[in-house]
């Protein structure tokens, strides 16, 4: 019995964060039982509220006193985490648990220690232009200096063989994780699997967090680990 540890690191979504949830625990892996990590990362709104109402046992909850970024988030559930296999999950609803299935299987067949779901494998909506074409360029970017094939570097579906993520030293603050553990991993020559996931994006006024100065942190990631040899 292998177990997947979940990690999800929140901050102001209460519109999202229960039914995103629901729909987490909901989720059928045959052999593989889940550990919910949720990271609280020093809501506003009433987020942390509802997460006092949480009893599911195999849910835990971090607190971050004040707002620390995605990154901070993420590297605080990997300290709990206990799971034989790591997934990260955002809080809103873009990304469906329904597809876990298909990110977590190559692992356990040993076919790849290293997964990522891919928007650019399957047919969806972008909401917005601009947000498509910036992950485009970061993606091409790691592919030009790291001679690899990805489709989508700043997808939110990553998922590790717990050995692997956890032996691999992380510095990231905000959203800038992406790029650094899909460097550090190249750099360390692991191939990550890509595999289709089905995306449904948010708009701004529904509270997409990401900006276009996280895409230039993002770019400051990617040259500032090719040249440092980190």
């Amino acid at each position: 019995m292998k177990t997947l540890s979940i990690i999800i690191p929140v901050y102001n979504e209460e519109g999202t964060v229960e039914q995103l949830l629901e729909k987490v625990l909901a989720v059928k892996l045959k052999n593989v039982k889940k550990e919910v990590i949720i990271i609280d990362d020093g809501s506003t709104d009433g987020t942390e509220s509802f997460l006092k109402t949480v009893k599911d046992k195999r849910v835990k909850i971090i607190c971050h006193r004040n707002n620390e970024g995605k990154g901070s988030a993420i590297r605080s559930g990997l300290s709990k985490a206990t799971g034989d296999i790591i997934l990260i999950q955002d809080a809103d609803l873009e990304y469906d648990p329904k597809d876990y299935p298909g990110l977590v299987t190559p692992i356990i067949k040993k076919e790849s220690s290293v997964v990522y779901g891919s928007r650019n494998l399957n047919k969806h909506k972008f909401s917005y232009f601009t947000y498509y074409l910036g992950g485009k360029f970061l993606t091409l970017l790691i592919n030009l200096l790291y001679h690899s094939k990805l489709t989508d570097e700043a997808t939110c579906y990553k998922v590790f063989d717990a050995n692997v993520i956890k032996n691999i030293p992380l510095n990231c603050v905000g959203f800038e994780f992406c790029p650094e553990i899909t460097v550090k991993l190249l750099k360390r020559g692991y191939n990550i699997l890509e595999v289709p996931i089905n995306y449904h994006p948010r708009k701004i006024s529904e509270g997409k967090k990401i900006r276009w100065s996280d895409g230039l942190k993002a770019v400051g990631a990617i040259i500032h680990y090719k040249l440092t040899g980190q």
